[in-house]
C-alpha cells in the first residue's frame, strides 16, 4: 500500500480496536497491542516502514523517558538498598541462567550465548511504566519501587552489553561526555522553562524536552549505543522537576499513550513469526522457563527479605520477569552484527515478547495490589513525618 493515509489509518485502527479491547477485557492495553500486532503481522500482512519505525523507536524512547521522569528522587532515596538489590539480582541471576543453558545444553557460540544472556535478563520499562500508569501505582511508592528496580536491572543490561561487544572509539566518548553535561544542566534547564514560558499552547518546555531526545537519541546511535538509554536516564535527571509539575507530565504522557506506544507494541507483535514459533518451540519453552524461573528464585525471597507483603512480593516478581525494550534490541544487536543467526534471533525474540505478556497478564488479573489501600498508607505516613517536625515531602495521587 503507497498511500501515507491509508496506512497510518490501519495502523491506528489497529490502535483503537486494541484500546478497546483492553478496557472490554480490564487487562494492560500494552499487552492487547502486542497480540494485535501478532495477528496482523501473521494473517493481515502489516508491514513497517521508514516512518513507522521512527514514530515506533521514538514511543520507546519517549515512554522509557516517562518512565524515568516518574521517579520520585524522594522515594528512590528511601527505597534505594531494595531498589539496587532486587534490580541487581533480577539482573544478575536470569544472566547466568540464560547464558549457562545456551552455551553449555544448546550448544550456541560464546557470543550467542552471551546475546542471549543478555536479551533474557532484562524486565520491560516500557510494559511495566504502561501497567503502573494504567493501574495508578505509579503515583505510591511501590510502583516507584519497582520502576527504579526497572531501571537497575535495565542498567546492568546495558552495561553487559557494551563491555561484551560495544567497540570503544572516539564518537562512543563524545557521546558520553556530551550525555554526562547534559544530565548535570538538565534540572536547570527544564525549570528555566518551566518558569519563563509557562502554560504557552505552543508547549515550548515539551519540545525542549524532545531536542534533547532527538539530540542525545542522535549521538547515541552515531556512537553504536542505543536512544533508549540516554532517554532513560534524561527522564532520571528530570524527575525532581516533573514531581512538582504534574500537568507537563500528564502533556507527554497523553502524546506518549494516544500516538507514539501504539506503533511500538504493534510493531513489537510483528517480529513474532508463527511458523517460526512453531519450529523452534521446544526450545522457546524452555528459555521461557529459564527466564521466568531465575526471575522467581532471585526476585520473590529478595523482595520477601526486605519485608513486602506476599501479594505484593508475587506482582513484583512477576513485573521484574517481563521484557520486551531492551530484549528485543539485545537480539536485534546480535542479529546485524552476526553474533547470532535468524532462528535464534527469532526464537529470542519470541520468548521475550512471551515475557512481555504472560508474566504481566498473571500480575494484573491476579496480584495486583489494591491502589488505594497504597495511597491511605503513604497518607498515613505523611502525616507522621508532619507530626514528627520534618518537612513534609510532595505528594500527589492523580488518576493516571
Amino acid at each position: 500500500m503507497d498511500n501515507v493515509y491509508f496506512v497510518a489509518a490501519a495502523w491506528m485502527g489497529l490502535a483503537l480496536a486494541a484500546s478497546l479491547i483492553s478496557i472490554w477485557l480490564g487487562i494492560s492495553v500494552a499487552l492487547v497491542e502486542i497480540f494485535v500486532g501478532v495477528l496482523a503481522g501473521n494473517f493481515l500482512g502489516l508491514t513497517t516502514n521508514a516512518w513507522i519505525d521512527f514514530l515506533a523507536a521514538f514511543g520507546s524512547g519517549l515512554l522509557t523517558f516517562l518512565a524515568g521522569a516518574e521517579i520520585d528522587p524522594a522515594s528512590l532515596r528511601r527505597n534505594l538498598r531494595v531498589s539496587l538489590t532486587v534490580g541487581i539480582v533480577s539482573f544478575a541471576v536470569p544472566f547466568a541462567a540464560a547464558f549457562a543453558f545456551a552455551y553449555f545444553a544448546a550448544g550456541w557460540s560464546l557470543q550467542a550465548a552471551e546475546i542471549a544472556g543478555v536479551a533474557l535478563s532484562t524486565t520491560s520499562v516500557a510494559v511495566v511504566y504502561a501497567v503502573m500508569i494504567e493501574s495508578g501505582l505509579a503515583e505510591v511508592d511501590l510502583g516507584k519501587t519497582i520502576l527504579a528496580a526497572c531501571f537497575v536491572t535495565d542498567l546492568g543490561t546495558v552495561l553487559a552489553l557494551g563491555v561484551l561487544f560495544a567497540a570503544f572509539n572516539p564518537l562512543l566518548l563524545v557521546f558520553i561526555v556530551v550525555m554526562a553535561v547534559s544530565l548535570w544542566f538538565m534540572p536547570r534547564w527544564t525549570r528555566w522553562f518551566l518558569v519563563h514560558v509557562p502554560g504557552r499552547v505552543s508547549e515550548p518546555e515539551i519540545k525542549f524536552l524532545f531536542l534533547v531526545l532527538f539530540v542525545l537519541g542522535g549521538l547515541a546511535q552515531t556512537a553504536k549505543s542505543e536512544a533508549v538509554l540516554p532517554a532513560y536516564l534524561v527522564g532520571l535527571a528530570v524527575a525532581g522537576v516533573f514531581v512538582r509539575d504534574r500537568v507537563l507530565v500528564h502533556r507527554m504522557r497523553s502524546i506518549a499513550f494516544s500516538l507514539l506506544t501504539p506503533f511500538y507494541f504493534i510493531k513489537a507483535g510483528l517480529f513474532v513469526s508463527l511458523p517460526a514459533v512453531v519450529s523452534g518451540l521446544g526450545l522457546i519453552v524452555v528459555l521461557f522457563g529459564i527466564k521466568v524461573t531465575a526471575k522467581v528464585v532471585g526476585v520473590w525471597p529478595t523482595t520477601r527479605a526486605f519485608g513486602f507483603p506476599v501479594r505484593q512480593a508475587n506482582y513484583t516478581t512477576l513485573l521484574m520477569s517481563t521484557g520486551l525494550t531492551f530484549g528485543t534490541i539485545s537480539a536485534l544487536y546480535g542479529l546485524t552484527n552476526r553474533y547470532i543467526d535468524q532462528a535464534a534471533y527469532t526464537v529470542l525474540v519470541t520468548v521475550v515478547i512471551l515475557s512481555a505478556v504472560v508474566p504481566t497478564l498473571i500480575a494484573t488479573r491476579f496480584f495486583e495490589p489494591e491502589t488505594v489501600d497504597e495511597l491511605a498508607a503513604e497518607e498515613v505516613e505523611a502525616a507522621e513525618e508532619i507530626d514528627a517536625g520534618p518537612v513534609p515531602r510532595p505528594h500527589t495521587a492523580e488518576p493516571a
